[in-house]
């Protein structure tokens, strides 16, 4: 495992961390959490992302209880947790990112994470109601609090976090140092345009999420949608369309001839391709069992193997115009 600079922060991260996005709760328990947490950080995984929303905060209690079981040195890993959506339905706690919300947020998921902070904590997403600087603000007093190490952003337009950035300095408060956007060979709009310009001028870190398109990149849809996947749970039937479009099919089927002349799997070529991109501190990987675990981190061997040629054959597949940089 290799470990990558959290932007410009201090920090470094583990090129593939652990999520908790759909699975915690809803198909992990805190046992099968336990296993797969340690899989990971056996291999040197340090960053657990998760969420205040997911599974409606039981994500979070899951993993909580699973570090309290674990008792790993407090110093040795990483955690995130993300503000927003809110878990009451009622007016300041519902899709916004005033002060009162995110400090309240915030004491809701460190007792449901049984931690005194998080090393990061993300702006879920961005918020039209609220001033941008009122945001910036209230993320500088959680962080002089000690109740977050760093703040960033998810899902944020360009402008949005410049302007958040810019308020920053010159105010000289903590600013958003990471982005945390869907990156895949299918979503890749995040890294591109005006994008550039604050990966590469204000060095913003990034952690990316959903590295295999909802599992349609593992290729285990090419057949219709397994009764014990992601696509058959309740409440995401909205993945449906996604997972059954045949031009996308088309062009995973496309891709296992490259996988398979790597000595990889589709999983493995579709994490390796994300880490290949220089502007991506760490893939936020997902997993049901441990062995999905294990797979997953094989994609760190696959990466060295990732040339400009397989990068170019990989653009003529998804009709994407050829690549300058370098391998």
């Amino acid at each position: 495992m290799e470990y990558r600079r959290l932007g410009r922060t201090g920090i470094k991260v583990s090129e593939l961390s652990f999520g908790s996005w759909v699975t915690f709760h809803h198909q992990v328990d805190v046992k099968a959490a336990m296993e797969m947490m340690a899989a990971a950080y056996d291999f040197g995984v340090n960053f657990f992302d998760n969420a205040e929303v997911y599974a409606g905060g039981k994500s979070e209690q899951v993993m909580g209880e699973a570090l309290k079981q674990l008792m790993w040195r407090r110093g040795s890993y990483l955690i995130s947790t993300k503000l927003f959506w809110g878990l009451e339905d009622s007016v300041n706690e519902r899709n916004t990112l005033p002060r009162k919300r995110l400090i309240d947020g915030l004491n809701g998921s460190l007792g449901r994470l049984q931690l005194d902070y998080v090393d990061l904590l993300y702006c879920h997403r961005p918020d039209p109601s609220t001033p941008i600087e009122e945001t910036v603000w209230a993320m500088h007093n959680i962080i002089e609090w000690g109740k977050a190490m760093y703040w960033g952003t998810s899902e944020w337009s360009a402008a949005e976090i410049v302007e958040a950035i810019q308020i920053a300095e010159r105010h000289h408060l903590h600013k958003p140092v990471v982005e945390q956007p869907v990156y895949n060979l299918f979503e890749r709009h995040r890294f591109e345009g005006d994008y550039v310009r604050f990966y590469k001028e204000y060095g913003y870190g990034s952690t990316t999420w959903s590295p295999l398109a909802s599992g349609l990149l593992s290729g285990k849809y090419q057949q219709g949608i397994p009764k014990d996947s992601r696509g058959a749970l309740k409440g995401y039937e909205w993945l449906n369309d996604h997972l059954t479009d045949r031009d996308k099919l088309a062009k995973v089927a496309a891709l296992k001839p490259i996988a398979d002349e790597l000595g990889c799997t589709l999983s493995q070529f579709a994490l390796a391709w994300c880490l290949k991109n220089p502007f991506v501190s760490s893939v936020i990987t997902g997993a049901t069992r441990v062995e999905q675990v294990q797979e997953n981190i094989l994609a760190v061997t696959v990466v060295p193997k990732i040339t400009r040629q397989i990068l170019a054959r990989v653009d003529e597949i998804f009709s994407v115009r050829k690549r300058d940089e370098e391998d």
